[in-house]
């Protein structure tokens, strides 16, 4: 989904950021039509609602797009479906993969059967990145909150 286009700048603090057109245009267009296990987990990542980190949805990253980002953390979350089970994808995945890396951000990989089937072990895996430190919180969810 790599577009092109003219680039657009977009602040950060005193840097400005050339996004290509064509991939501001697809992260639009992801935000609106969100898989299932998407809207699960952005749902609980929202609003600063998951250990009171803020998390982005969609955010372009020079000519990528992730599905969730949390800046100050430099943490990309992928959610993977049936499509990525494919050589061609498998191949552009580990090179997206490490194109981040090299950019300092850290992606973690889920498949979208783990979020909507096994969601409480998606989120302690994310709590454990997050919050390494052994006397934190067990739980990644504030008090009187949870799945059902």
């Amino acid at each position: 989904m790599v577009g092109e286009g003219a680039p657009q700048g977009r602040m950060r603090g005193d840097i400005t950021m050339a996004v290509p057109t064509g991939i501001l245009t697809n992260a639009r267009i992801l935000r609106a039509q969100l898989t299932d296990a998407e809207l699960l987990l952005w749902t609980l990542l929202r609003g600063r609602r998951f250990c009171g980190i803020k998390f982005r949805r969609q955010h372009p990253f020079g000519r990528f797009i992730l599905d969730f980002y949390s800046h100050d953390f430099k943490l990309a979350i992928e959610l993977d479906g049936s499509g990525h089970n494919e050589q061609e994808q498998k191949v552009y995945d580990a090179e997206r993969t490490k194109a981040l890396e090299g950019a300092g951000i850290k992606v973690l990989r889920f498949w979208n059967h783990e979020v909507l089937n096994d969601l409480e072990a998606v989120l302690e895996t994310l709590h454990a990145e997050l919050v390494p430190s052994p006397g934190a919180s067990r739980h990644p969810l504030p008090g009187g909150e949870g799945i059902l």
